[in-house]
């Protein structure tokens, strides 16, 4: 590894958590744990390197869950900072500072920042129709309306997403609108909001991102990216009418505040100036010195804005640095489900430390191996004992057991001298030697998972180089041999207690204890051999412990309570306001077949279908990929609303709505006739 520092400093950010619940093992595998893993990495090659995070604690949903338990918002951010807070300090996140957007600081910061862009010219200002909850008196943010999905009739979505489909959506896009707050149909009123033009950003976006990051950036975030710019960028709102937030700094704008994405990310830069004058340092030049690095990890839900809108706010605003890489992550499943928090479904990071004392390590491991980092992936409870037992303890935790417990039993626990090495000796050291480089560069080139292989690939070599040498038939008549093959090892365990740090930071400092290792030698030096003969080292300690499987079924079983309690608690939705018979009749149903489907491609939920109606042969899109295969839904006889207006979804329209079941758990199942009718065949 090339050991030349290309930048002075390094300035890494870990996407803000939401303060409105707490940490689970979702955000750990997909931003966490590999921004910790990196910034230890870079430390210990002694580089200078800032790592901020902090609670974002704006935004709508803080508000309704202040509401719905009738608390203060400040109450509820409070409350879930401190849990957020402790618990990333217990498992060992590195922070070295962890702030709040609820903070003075922060509300001077992102104030300071939309008032420079603001008499720059930056914003657009426009008046325009709002939804307005009557009884409440409130301008309605887009998560304060629910509604139907105009695309694929979801009728829980939200006046920003439909979170079954997944389409974009405006307020106005949605059907029997609702208000969140009373449950009435809100009406429109005029109000005046500032907009971030992104339209007239595209060129320095293209010339940034898609000349100048094609080769450097993880695909999923180049390749969502270019989607969006290629769609054509439309001026962004950056306001909202809420009372909870960071108020705008202009007169006669009482009741208006920066809306939450554009506020959160500038909170980087305020818990950035927090750590700067607490610890007496220049913080700008972390931000605006062309040769800092800025690096953002975060979770592919928040590519647009950290890719998108705040690169643009910091190149409208003039002094600061845009990131050099934002090496987003996949989603983490939970034993084959989605992780969510509105139905608990989901490892708390504060209930794992409870459950699991001196375990922090562990799940670390666990979520480092299992990262979603290509492609979405699953934790499962028996795949964390099995990588416990089989790998940490079995591998990394047997090597060192019995080289420390054979250095005592032979040589009262001090280090033997190398003596005369063989060629498996001198192979053992050299493959030593290689290891810093190979792990370093995976890890600067965020392949945490890859990184952490080879790791554990050095503890590999020190089991195989240790079990052949059998040092224990040996000693009685060659004690000279078993001087220099556990000479070997201890070198070997003086690496891993290096080595393994970014990933095992628990683990390394236990083992560095067992070593009596005072100094702990930077990065580039640990495929050195570091103990020198006659060191005395500590007695050995377990690192590891066998996880039984009672403890896992422990674990098991409350996951699926949790299912259980969920199924119990769900209600059958209830009945419809009336309609007429006539606007029944106006309802063309018919029986007809799927004769070919596709997914859209960079859409997780929507296939694109060709139907035979019996009248012609149409396209329908439905957000039915979670559920089916293109494979599956080919030859099914279905139930056509062949009458719906066409509409173009993702660029594709779409002429008609094939009827679905949605049980209470979620699923759907497609409505069929009974019997083998003509496609055509009317349904009344």
């Amino acid at each position: 590894m090339d050991s030349k520092r290309t930048h002075k400093r390094h300035t890494v950010t870990a996407a803000l958590p939401y303060a409105n619940g707490p940490i689970h093992i979702g955000h750990l595998a997909g931003v966490y744990v590999p921004a910790d893993i990196y910034v230890r990495y870079l430390r210990m090659k002694g580089e200078d390197v800032v790592y901020i995070c902090g609670s974002d604690e704006h935004g709508v949903p803080i508000t309704i869950k202040a509401k719905q338990e009738d608390k203060t918002p400040q109450q509820v951010v409070d409350h879930y900072h401190a849990l957020i807070k402790d618990s990333f300090a217990r498992f060992g996140i590195s922070f070295d500072v962890y702030s709040r957007t609820s903070s003075p600081i922060h509300h001077e910061t992102a104030a300071g920042i939309f008032k420079s862009l603001h008499d720059k010219g930056a914003f657009t200002e426009h008046e325009s129709d709002q939804y307005f909850d009557e009884e409440n008196n409130q301008f309605l943010a887009d998560r304060y309306i629910t509604g139907t999905c105009p695309h694929c009739g979801y009728e829980k979505a939200y006046g920003d997403q439909c979170e079954n489909c997944g389409t974009s959506l405006s307020p106005t896009d949605l059907i029997n609108p609702r208000s969140v707050l009373s449950g009435n149909k809100p009406v429109m009123k005029k109000t005046r909001h500032w907009y971030l033009p992104l339209d007239q950003h595209e060129d320095m976006l293209r010339k940034w991102i898609l000349e100048g990051h094609k080769h450097d950036w993880k695909s999923n975030v180049y390749g969502q990216c270019k989607s969006w710019i290629d769609q054509g960028l439309q001026p962004r709102a950056v306001t909202r009418d809420l009372t909870w937030g960071v108020k705008l700094p202009l007169e006669n704008t009482e009741g208006k505040v920066l809306y939450v994405w554009f506020d959160a990310p500038i909170g980087y830069i305020s818990a950035t100036r927090e750590w700067g004058e607490a610890h007496g340092k220049d913080w700008e030049k972390y931000w605006k010195d062309p040769e800092s690095k800025l690096v953002h990890f975060i979770g592919k839900d928040n590519i647009v804005f950290h890719c998108i809108i705040f690169p643009v706010v910091l190149h409208a605003e003039g002094s600061y640095i845009l990131p050099d890489n934002v090496p987003a992550n996949e989603f983490l499943n939970l034993e084959g489900d989605k992780i969510s928090t509105s139905r608990n479904w989901a490892v708390w990071l504060h209930e794992y430390l409870d459950a699991f004392p001196g375990k922090e390590d562990v799940l670390r491991y666990v979520l480092c191996a299992a990262a979603p980092e290509a492609k979405d992936n699953d934790f499962t409870w028996r795949d964390f004992q099995a990588r416990n037992n089989n790998e940490l303890l079995a591998i990394f935790g047997n090597f060192v057991n019995r080289t420390l417990v054979l250095t005592h039993k032979y040589f009262d626990g001090k280090v033997p001298p190398a003596g005369e090495l063989k060629a498996t000796d001198k192979e053992a050291l050299e493959s030593l030697a290689g290891f810093p480089e190979k792990i370093g560069e995976a890890i600067e080139n965020y392949r945490f998972r890859e990184a952490l292989s080879q790791m554990m690939n050095l503890a590999r070599l020190g089991n195989r180089y240790l079990t052949e040498a059998e040092p224990w038939k040996i000693f009685k008549g060659d004690p000279a041999r078993v001087e220099t093959i556990l000479h070997v090892c201890l070198q070997i365990c003086a690496s891993m207690a290096v080595l393994s740090e970014p990933f095992l930071p628990h683990t390394a400092q236990k083992l560095q204890k067992m070593l009596a290792v005072d100094k702990v030698p930077e990065w580039q030096e640990a495929g050195q051999p570091q103990l020198s003969a006659g060191h005395q080292i500590n007695k050995a300690e377990l690192l590891f412990e066998k996880v039984e499987d009672a403890t896992i079924q422990a674990q098991v079983d409350k996951l699926m309570q949790t299912r259980r309690d969920n199924d119990a608690g769900k209600a059958v939705a209830p009945q419809k306001e009336d309609i007429s018979f006539d606007d029944f009749t106006r309802m063309d149903l018919r029986v007809a077949t799927i004769l070919e489907a596709e997914k859209i491609p960079k859409t997780k939920k929507l296939l694109k279908m060709t139907v035979d109606s019996g009248i012609d042969k149409r396209t329908v899109v439905s957000g039915i990929a979670e559920y089916y295969t293109p494979e599956e839904v080919c030859g099914k006889k279905v139930v056509l609303l062949a009458n719906l207006k066409p509409r173009k979804i993702k660029g594709v329209e779409s002429h008609g709505m094939l009827l679905m079941a949605e049980n209470q758990d979620g699923s759907l199942s497609f409505l069929s006739p009974e019997k083998a009718f003509d496609n055509g065949s009317t349904i009344s």
